[in-house]
């Protein structure tokens, strides 16, 4: 049975300082990503052990650990390589994003709306969760969506192309309880070139319904 690995960080610790610390980035993909990891991977071995023994008394309690550990990994897949010490500021036509640019002001009617919007998101997520961007291809619009916990409230078939991880793990170390200060620093390492090749990947898939 294939199982799930934790894929290697794209930049050392330190490549995102003075937004996030280097400690941080290695408790935090070294520990916290690997224990998604491992959960997922270990509640795969239940489920199998379920199916040849038909013993399914623990079913509800197995798919809910296996949709927290494998969008747990998802998700901090995509958070890595959405970030990069030369990030930042807005996307724009000039750097080659400009297909992404002219979606986010259509479907949020401007940049700085969006940006508003994500950053609210992300910063009043009840406890532990993400704000996300996300291509919804039902409309073929971007839409923002305020995951609680890894996999609670999206919608179905949206495809996160850029996330905020609004777990304490994620930036207690270095900024306490000011979880707003933190996403206001995140905007600081987007990655948009990443982002960019995201959304275009997400639009060349075929919607699940007709609109």
């Amino acid at each position: 049975m294939a199982v799930y690995t934790l894929p290697e960080l794209p930049y050392d610790y330190a490549e995102l300082e003075p937004v996030i610390s280097p400690e941080i980035i290695e408790l935090h993909h070294d520990k916290h990503h690997a224990a998604y990891v491992k959960g997922a991977n270990d509640t795969l071995e239940q489920l199998a052990e379920a199916r040849d023994k038909e013993s399914w008394g623990s079913i509800n309690g197995l798919e809910k650990n296996l949709a927290f550990h494998l969008s747990g990994h998802i998700l901090h897949s995509i958070y890595w390589h959405n970030m990069t010490g030369d990030g930042g500021g807005e996307p724009l036509d000039k750097d080659g994003v400009g297909e992404l640019a002219d979606a986010i002001a259509e479907s949020f009617g401007s940049y700085a709306k969006f940006k508003a919007q994500l950053t609210k998101a992300s910063a009043t997520t009840q406890g532990s969760g993400w704000g996300v961007l996300a291509y919804e291809p039902v409309s073929g619009r971007l839409i923002v969506e305020q995951i609680y916990d890894h996999q609670g409230n999206v919608g179905q078939g949206s495809v996160p192309i850029l996330v905020f991880d609004a777990w304490e793990h994620a930036f207690y170390l270095q900024y306490k309880n000011q979880k707003v200060d933190f996403i206001e620093a995140m905007w600081k390492v987007v990655n948009w070139q990443d982002v960019a090749k995201r959304y275009a990947e997400a639009k060349g898939r075929t919607p699940l319904i007709a609109p």
